[in-house]
């Protein structure tokens, strides 16, 4: 496809000629699908090398409809957390730089659980935003008002989770999304049910602050909210068929967050299975989500655009595994063989299932095995969309395109480096979740502990599981890693925490020795 042959207009000229306005725009339709909390076993689809318990526990018959019309990103990575990722998505800066480290709710409000001995940074709790003036957040520039101005129709549809309650950055339409189906600050959902509204009173009251906005005409039709969500995409895409332009659509489900209700058109079949009741309810969540992509991926061939639409598949961080207790009980679902779960910088917490299906450009039922991070969607759909821009200095993009690895042969560069910063308390004392920093490069993934100055080393590819920390075999490797996360850190600067008893900061990486 010749890019000259495509209108594109930018900020600088915004008007179109009389000519480039009746030309017909044949860039791709794109569609990425954004699930919540999604661990990378969730699935019927194998991740791994070969299959687990846990794809045989779900059925997820689309998933692995895309899968064989695409290629398995089997190493794709997220933030731990669902706002450092989702920021780290809309600009492209990693979340060591954005600092937005742990999740936004209320405004100038941490969400961060508190130690004597610490002393938490102050990390902006506010989320990011497009315009200046808002303190404790990160200013950055949308991707995707880059496509809207480049000729995209941009919708958005379910969770946003960009910038806390009250500020600009909470609405999607901020992002240059012409449309905004129940998209808020919030980063989860009072309930997927309804029967209760979504979380509203009879007068129509939130009942809390993560109430599904916008979804009143589906309150009390015994409408699970994942397919009320699928029956408001498509018909946004029905009027985005209409238009003479290509449309991104942003599908960011609720789905699989907590609460684990039970989504009453799968949760039986999974009870009959065998699976617990609160496994079953999971179970269910998942297999909704999947539904979903399904409705969404027959919209696409009905109408007939199969051969210009490119869906991308990811998830936000790890599953909900490391926390004992939420809510009603058990969460009953776990990563394996991948170790801890959501808020952990362990594989468990930061591993995603990704999918790529682009047709004439991937090849159908191909494995991926190079590293991605979350904040290369940004310039990869750029590049998808033909779209020509350039960083702004103030407002750097780490993210690096993988457009280039979906073609056979292409790999991720040896000296390739993901950078993660968690200097919270997210509320779990489980296996590397709070305090820590985080570097993969190549085969070797360092985890180093703020509060203790301890030290993991994995070796990814032979341990996936990260059963055998060899930093103390290895401590070639474990300093020049510790030297590259310290450079890295300080050249995005990053925060750190603090001792409480001499308020000194925590050392860098590279200062113990």
């Amino acid at each position: 496809m010749n890019l000259r042959s495509i209108p594109l207009f930018f900020p600088a000229a915004m008007a179109l000629t009389a000519t480039a306005a009746t030309e017909e725009d044949t860039r791709p339709d794109i569609i990425l699908f954004m699930i919540d909390d999604m661990g990378w076993q969730d699935t019927s689809v194998p991740f791994a090398d070969s299959v687990t318990a846990n794809n045989l526990k779900y059925h997820t018959p689309n998933m692995e409809r895309l899968a064989a019309k695409g290629v398995k990103f089997t190493q794709a990575y997220a933030c731990a957390i669902s706002s450092p990722s989702r920021c780290s998505l809309i600009t492209g800066a990693n979340n060591a730089r954005h600092r937005v480290t742990n999740w936004t709710m209320e405004r100038d409000k941490s969400t961060d659980l508190t130690r004597d001995d610490i002393i938490l940074p102050q990390w902006n709790v506010n989320g990011v935003q497009q315009v200046p003036g808002t303190p404790n957040s990160y200013v950055g520039r949308s991707f995707v008002d880059l496509l809207r101005q480049s000729g995209y129709h941009t919708i958005h549809c379910g969770k946003a989770h960009f910038g806390a309650k009250d500020t600009p950055g909470e609405a999607p339409e901020h992002w240059g999304f012409e449309v905004n189906i129940a998209g808020h600050a919030a980063g989860g959902l009072a309930t997927y049910l309804s029967e209760l509204n979504y979380g509203h009173d009879k007068d129509g009251n939130p009942t809390a602050l993560n109430s599904v906005p916008g979804l009143e005409k589906y309150w009390g039709t015994d409408t699970f909210v994942t397919e009320a969500l699928t029956q408001e995409a498509i018909k946004a895409l029905d009027k985005a068929a209409r238009y003479n332009q290509p449309y991104f659509l942003y599908f960011a489900h609720y789905a699989v967050h907590t609460p684990i209700d039970r989504d009453p058109r799968f949760y039986q079949s999974y009870i009959d299975e065998g699976l617990s009741p609160k496994e079953a309810a999971y179970a269910s969540l998942v297999a909704g989500m999947d539904k979903s992509l399904g409705d969404i991926m027959d919209w696409v061939e009905k109408k007939g655009r199969s051969e210009n639409t490119i869906i991308i598949f990811m998830s936000d961080n790890g599953g909900l595994a490391t926390q004992p207790e939420w809510r009603d009980g058990p969460v009953n679902t776990q990563n394996a063989p991948l170790r801890s779960g959501k808020g952990s910088l362990l594989e468990g917490g930061v591993r995603e299932p990704m999918i790529v299906s682009w047709p004439g450009v991937t090849k159908p039922g191909d494995v991926n095995r190079n590293y991605v991070m979350i904040e290369d969607f940004y310039p990869s759909i750029l590049e998808m969309a033909q779209v020509d821009w350039k960083a702004e200095k103030d407002k750097p993009v780490d993210g690096i395109s993988f457009v280039p690895l979906l073609k056979e042969g292409a790999s991720t560069p040896e000296d390739r480096e993901l950078i993660w910063n968690y200097p919270n308390i997210w509320g779990n004392n489980g296996p590397a979740i709070n305090l820590c920093a985080s570097i993969r490069r190549g085969p070797w993934k360092l985890i180093y502990h703020y509060d203790t100055g301890g030290k993991e080393l994995y070796n990814i590819p032979d341990d996936i599981g990260e059963k055998h920390n060899l930093a103390s075999s290895e401590p070639k490797t474990v300093e020049f890693l510790s030297r590259r996360l310290g450079e890295r850190l300080r050249a995005m600067d990053a925060q750190r925490p603090s001792f409480s008893a001499t308020g000194k900061p925590c050392p860098w990486p590279d200062e113990i020795k």
